[in-house]
This record gives structure tokens, C-alpha cells and sequence, in this order.
């Protein structure tokens, strides 16, 4: 972590019961500094949300505004590590480290892809 500090300001922050997650828009203030990372922001956030672990909190499309000292990205703090599984894009999850990825070859994912395209209906499923 830098010396200089920054600011959190969440905007239109909203309780999603639904997909069991609170939302909201997260603007950074850290001026003279040129980025915070997400780790410091996340540990940040979930002190200030009472969060008791920081993988339930998914931050990304983080944008730095122009002439520095700002940026704006988007939040969500899942109630737990089950809802963030299910709900979560793959790629998030990779990233916040609760799932492996899983390394194909490319040539075995298109065969898989026309392997399944002559079958039907359930079939599909059972296709390795």
C-alpha cells in the first residue's frame, strides 16, 4: 500500500434480495497516486460493510478519469461464497480465486462443440 490515502464513495447502492448480493457504483478518490489496486479497495470495502470475508466482494470495470485522481468502477458485495459461485461470471470467479481453470486446447473444444451438434435433446449433457 501507498502512503497517500484515497477515498471510497459508493452511488446508487441497492440490496439485490434476488441474486442475493448488495450493488452499487464505487468512485475512488487518490489523488497523486496514478491507480489503487482492487485488493486494497476490496479490504477496504469490506471493512466498511462488515463483511466477514473479503472473496464475497467483486469489483471491476474500473475507469480512470481523465487527468488522474479519480476512478469509477462497479461493486458487489455477495452475502456469501455459495451465492457469489453461482451467480458470478466464470471469469470472475477465476480471478477472485474460488474456482481453477480449467485448460482445454482449443482443438478439444471445437471437437467437443461438433460432437454435440449431432445430437439431440439430453444427449448433450452426457457428452464429455
Amino acid at each position: 500500500m501507498s502512503t497517500t490515502s484515497c477515498t471510497l464513495r459508493t452511488r446508487k447502492f441497492m440490496t439485490n434480495r434476488l441474486l442475493a448480493r448488495r450493488q452499487f457504483i464505487l468512485d475512488v478518490l487518490h489523488p497523486g497516486r496514478a491507480n489503487v489496486p482492487k485488493a486494497e479497495l476490496r479490504e477496504k470495502l469490506a471493512k466498511m460493510y462488515d463483511v466477514s470475508d473479503n472473496a464475497c466482494v467483486s469489483l471491476f470495470g474500473f475507469r480512470t478519469q481523465f487527468g488522474g485522481g479519480k476512478s469509477t468502477g462497479f461493486g458487489l458485495i455477495y452475502d456469501n461464497i455459495d451465492s457469489m459461485k453461482k451467480f458470478e461470471p466464470k471469469h470472475r470467479v477465476i480471478r477472485a480465486g474460488l474456482k481453477d481453470k480449467v485448460t482445454k486446447s482449443r482443438k478439444q473444444i471445437k471437437e467437443k462443440k461438433n460432437r454435440v451438434k449431432k445430437l439431440r435433446g439430453g444427449e448433450k449433457n452426457k457428452v464429455l
